[in-house]
C-alpha cells in the first residue's frame, strides 16, 4: 500500500486570496496565519528544497486549500494548518496538528518531523 498524504494550508483558494496572502507574508509574517505554506514556499512559488523532498518522499502526496479541504472532507472543525494520512478507503486520520506544525521553525525541521513520523509507523 502506497501512503497517502494529505497537506491542507490554512488559506482559501483563488487569485484574490493568493495575492493577499503573498502580501500579508511581505507585509506581516509574523502574523501570518499558516506556517506549512510559510515554511514550503516563498513569496511566489514553492521552495525548490520542497520540491526535491517531495519527489524522494515514499508517498503520494495531495495539497489542499481550507476551502477546497473542507468542500471534499467536511471537517469544519479542524485547526488547520494540518497533514492527515489517508486509508485505503479514503478515510483521513491526523498525521501531523497544527501545534506540531507551528512548531517547525524552518523547512529542515518540517522535512525531519515528516520523515520520523514515517518511520515511526513504518511507512517510509
Amino acid at each position: 500500500m502506497q501512503t497517502h498524504l494529505v497537506f491542507v494550508y490554512n488559506a482559501d483558494s483563488g487569485l484574490f486570496n493568493t495575492v493577499s496572502d503573498i502580501a500579508h507574508k511581505i507585509l506581516s509574517p509574523g502574523t501570518y496565519s499558516c506556517q506549512l505554506c510559510s515554511l514550503t514556499h516563498g513569496y511566489f512559488s514553492i521552495r525548490e528544497e520542497w520540491v526535491g523532498f517531495l519527489q524522494e518522499l515514499n508517498a503520494d502526496c495531495t495539497f489542499l486549500h481550507r476551502d477546497e479541504f473542507k468542500k471534499l472532507y467536511s471537517k469544519e472543525t479542524t485547526e488547520l494548518p494540518a497533514v492527515y494520512i489517508k486509508d485505503d478507503n479514503g478515510a483521513l486520520e491526523m498525521f501531523m496538528d497544527r501545534k506540531t506544525i507551528e512548531a517547525c521553525k524552518n523547512l529542515g525541521h518540517l522535512k525531519r518531523m515528516l520523515q520520523e513520523k514515517l518511520q515511526h509507523l513504518n511507512l517510509s
